[in-house]
């Protein structure tokens, strides 16, 4: 198992007698991208500043590359990067200006920080930016810039909190695709809080729920599904040809969809047959998609739609908080 880089235990917040983070225990792998998941006003960013060692918890311990945030937060600056949802630069200065300023600041030499500042503008695709004032940055731009700006350190952690808020469908995609690839380049552990479930499920090697300070669930989108979904954690929608009567004919006759149904079922890992007219819906504990086709095909039926279907963090989401009071552990509950 990989080594955690950072340990939550317990973690609690209080505002007078309102719980903002409750007893949350949570671990986050080295080298993964782990998402915080939830609505606004979940705790999401009161957890990062406790990481961060920005704000004091109530109770409880936070441990992020094995130091405590609470009692030594200097050092873990010193191994973790944290972009926030507004990143703010010296509009004055160019983008290169600011980089050199913030690798400065963290010792090191003018040539060393100008050398750096380069690389990281190329890495986060600013080069031919890099002499235009912040200020005329557009959002977008400004992130990656701010993704640079918390690279300079060299960290072995970084917190992106919210990053692609008020950017076009492009530029996210395009930051998306930048923090794959400086996981994959570099080995960063990134912990991404978000409540866009696409963006989370498209990058997040696993995810948390987080609703009112507490992390509901965690794992990856399979281990969820499975969880919520029981056994069905695909389902193969199928269309066939009927005639009025509703069933179709074959070299031996004809045969009614409800008994296509029926043989259906006889398919190892089948675990749910539903016919609305010519349309099937199949529950399945694997991707059975070539055997139910085949099945189909074999049967004489002409076959005119078949589409797979896999659960994603979106019906994850809206099964969990069906009528929005299902407030316990998904693990509490198998």
């Amino acid at each position: 198992m990989s080594q955690n880089i950072i340990d939550l235990i317990d973690l609690t917040k209080m505002y007078g007698s309102v719980s903002v983070v409750d007893h949350l225990n949570l671990s986050v792998r080295k080298g993964e991208v782990f998402g915080l998941l939830g609505p606004n006003g979940a705790g999401k960013s009161t957890t990062i500043l406790m990481m961060l060692g920005l704000t004091e918890p109530t109770s409880g311990q936070v441990k992020v590359c094995d130091i405590d945030s609470t009692t030594n937060p200097i050092e873990v600056k010193r191994k973790v990067g944290y972009l926030p949802e507004d990143v703010r630069f010296y509009d004055e200065l160019t983008g290169i200006e600011n980089l050199i300023y913030t690798a400065r600041l963290n010792n090191l030499s003018s040539g060393q920080a100008r050398q750096k500042a380069k690389e990281l503008l190329a890495n986060v695709g600013l080069s031919d930016e890099g002499d235009k004032k912040a200020g005329k940055y557009s959002r977008g731009m400004r992130q990656r810039l701010g993704l640079a700006d918390v690279l300079i350190k060299s960290p072995e952690v970084i917190i992106l909190d919210e990053p692609t808020l008020g950017i076009d469908p492009l530029g996210v995609q395009e930051f998306l695709e930048l923090i794959i690839k400086l996981k994959n380049d570099q080995g960063l552990t990134v912990v991404l809080s978000s409540h866009h479930l696409y963006q989370v499920q498209k990058i997040c090697d696993r995810v948390g729920l987080f609703v009112k300070g507490k992390i509901l669930a965690e794992g990856d989108v399979a281990t969820l599904s499975k969880k919520l979904f029981s056994d069905e954690t695909f389902i193969i929608e199928a269309e066939i040809i009927l005639n009025s009567s509703g069933d179709f004919k074959t070299s031996d006759g004809t045969i009614k969809a409800e008994t296509l149904a029926e043989e259906l079922k006889t398919i190892g890992g089948v675990i749910s047959v539903s016919v609305n007219n010519n349309a099937f819906q199949i529950g399945c504990s694997c991707d059975l998609t070539a055997e139910v086709a085949r099945l189909i095909v074999n049967s004489g039926a002409g076959l005119s739609y078949l589409h797979k279907k896999e659960f994603g963090l979106d019906e994850i989401y809206n099964r969990y908080f069906e009528g929005g009071v299902n407030h316990e552990r998904i693990d509490d509950k198998i």
